[in-house]
This record gives C-alpha cells, sequence and structure tokens, in this order.
C-alpha cells in the first residue's frame, strides 16, 4: 500500500505542474498571438491550481479510503467470528430462587493453547449454599482455572460443572455468569464516574442500589468526598483512586450485583494494614448469606473459611478446616509454613 500510495503521489505531482505548464505555455501563445487578455491568461492559471490542489486532496483522501478498508476488514472479520461458547438451542431454565450451590464433577481441563498441558486432572469440589470455601495451593495448582470453568469462559474436555443442579453447558452463557459476582487481584476501573463504574456491575441499578452497595463496600466515604460525589470521574483505570480505594470500588461492583455466589481472588493480598483492613471488612460485608469462594494468600482469609481445599497439580490434594489439616501435616502445613508465615 505505501508503494501504491508513493507512485499515485508522484503521478498527482506530475500531472499538477505539467497542467499548470501546459495552461501557461498555451495561454503565452494566446495573449502573444492577441487572441487573449492577459486577464484571461492568469483567470486559467488560477483554476488549473485550483484544480490541481483538489485533485492532489483526493489523493490524500484516497490513501485514508485505503487505510480505512484495511481497518473494515479486520472489523469485518471479527464480526463474523463466532464465540466458541453459545447457547444451546433450547436452554435449560435455571431455578428460581438461587440457591447458589456449584458442583464439579471429575473435570479434566487444558487450555487450547497447551494441549498437552492440563490444568485440572479429575477435579470434584462441591461448595453448598451459604458457605464459604477457600481454595489454597502452589502456584499453578488450577485455583484461577476452577475460576473460568464456572464463569464459563471455557469448558472442559471432561466431566461437569453445574450451577444450583444445572450443567452450565445446558444453560445460558449469561444466566450462569449472572449468578457470579467476581472480584479479582487487579481491579478494572474505567474512565467514567464513580456511579458508572459501579453501575458496570448491574447497569439498571437505581441510584440507591448505587448507594448502599458503596455502602456496603466501605467506598461511601471517600467517593462523597470527592469533587463531585458520584458524579467525579475517576480518570483513566480510576489513576485518581488508590489501591485500596480501587479495590473497594470494585467490591461495590460486586454488591450491587446482588449474585449467589462471590468469587473472590484474594482481594487485600497488595494492600497496606490500613486498606488491608477496610477492604476485609468489606468482603465480610458482600460473603454475608452468598456461598463464596476464595483463592486465599491470607492467614485471616483461610481462618474465615467454612471449609479449605488444598490443590495441587490440578488436584484435589487436602480438604478440612485449617486445625485438622495443620494436625494432618503434608502439603497445607508446608504452605501455611511458607504462605503464611508473615502472619
Amino acid at each position: 500500500r505505501m508503494g501504491a500510495r508513493a507512485l499515485m503521489t508522484a503521478m498527482i505531482i506530475t500531472v499538477m505542474f505539467g497542467g499548470v505548464t501546459l495552461v501557461l505555455w498555451l495561454g503565452a501563445q494566446d495573449v502573444i498571438a492577441g487572441r487573449m487578455t492577459p486577464g484571461s491568461l492568469l483567470q486559467f492559471v488560477l483554476l488549473s491550481v485550483f484544480t490541481a490542489g483538489a485533485v492532489g486532496a483526493l489523493g490524500e483522501s484516497w490513501g485514508d479510503v485505503q487505510k480505512a478498508a484495511g481497518a473494515m476488514e479486520r472489523i469485518d472479520e471479527l464480526m463474523r467470528s463466532e464465540a466458541a461458547i453459545r447457547p444451546p438451542e433450547s436452554p435449560v431454565v435455571l431455578p428460581e430462587p438461587p440457591t447458589g450451590e456449584v458442583s464439579m464433577s471429575a473435570i479434566q481441563f487444558a487450555y487450547p493453547g497447551r494441549p498437552d498441558l492440563p490444568a485440572l486432572k479429575g477435579l470434584s469440589l462441591t461448595v453448598r449454599p451459604g458457605e464459604t470455601v477457600a481454595l489454597v495451593g502452589p502456584s499453578g495448582a488450577g485455583k484461577s482455572t476452577v475460576f473460568r470453568l464456572l464463569l464459563r469462559f471455557y469448558d472442559p474436555q471432561a466431566g461437569v460443572v453445574s450451577v444450583d443442579g444445572v450443567d452450565v453447558r445446558a444453560a445460558d452463557p449469561v444466566a450462569v455468569r449472572g449468578r457470579f459476582a467476581w472480584v479479582s487481584q487487579e481491579a478494572p476501573l474505567f474512565s467514567g464516574s464513580a456511579s458508572e463504574n459501579i453501575r458496570f456491575g448491574r447497569e439498571l441499578a437505581s441510584d440507591e442500589e448505587v448507594r448502599t452497595a458503596a455502602e456496603e463496600a466501605q467506598a461511601l466515604g471517600f467517593v462523597e468526598a470527592l469533587p463531585e460525589g458520584f458524579d467525579t470521574p475517576l480518570g483513566e483505570r480510576g489513576k485518581s483512586l488508590s489501591g485500596g480505594q480501587r479495590q473497594r470500588m470494585a467490591i461495590a461492583r460486586a454488591l450491587v450485583r446482588d449474585a449467589p455466589i462471590l468469587l473472590l481472588d484474594e482481594a487485600t493480598s497488595a494492600l497496606d494494614a490500613e486498606n488491608e483492613r477496610l477492604v476485609q471488612a468489606a468482603l465480610d460485608q458482600a460473603m454475608q448469606g452468598r456461598t463464596t469462594i476464595v483463592i486465599a494468600h491470607r492467614l485471616a482469609t483461610v481462618l474465615r473459611a467454612d471449609r479449605i481445599v488444598v490443590m495441587e497439580d490440578g488436584r484435589v490434594a487436602q480438604e478440612g478446616t485449617h486445625q485438622s489439616l495443620m494436625a494432618q501435616g503434608g502439603l497445607y502445613a508446608r504452605l501455611a509454613e511458607l504462605q503464611f508465615r508473615a502472619d
């Protein structure tokens, strides 16, 4: 395309100067012969310059059209692509009211880019309604993969993932994801207002619901202190907020969803003591009355859990309370010694 554009530019310059030169030469002949006045010659020269300028601008416009056409090809390819995760023709309706039960049975899963390296190897896990379960394990054990399968970002190669007793593959993915609220380690905030960032969790939430969610997430104080309160723009990626404030905004976004199942990817691991206290208070509020699965990096989180599931190499290695697992020894005792030593 650059070569074609360069060739067109060269042609336009040649035509422009050639045209103006030709008009001047022919006009000069006519003026000498008395067939044209000098004023008419000047008119023709000006018109030829204007025409040449318009043709030059047309060349630039053609280059922009070519660039736009290339971009549209990529956009069209994206628009025509079909998601691998699609609802079935007759989706099973999830039960109402939701109970918040999660079950994974004999899950075998490898990521599409690494089919020879399974992330989960026969994992089975059941979380009862209202229960808080902590997932603990070394890096690469498959803890985050559990969350991705529950949210149905991927489907397992074998085994069944079910929510409220329904196989997620038989249900509408939108309905399945509507049962979950997810708080990750890095809160992805946007450049809109505080209110818009919280409403990203549920677009139709009322002002009162947004305010209540912010209050429960321990975020109401700093949001009201902003120059325009809930209407204050937060800047790109929420850059005007501190790390702890961003996390509390993310928790408010999760709370406003009012989902029965809460997924927490240890939201306090990178915070100082004061912010951790506030965020933990917000999480305690969020966990009340909800089924909670948390990837735990802190002892305080583990001690709050009803049950601890220790994962190793894509499997459940141990299961129980902190005290019972410490008494058993093994992997959990080693992890507790290494990971929770600072606590």
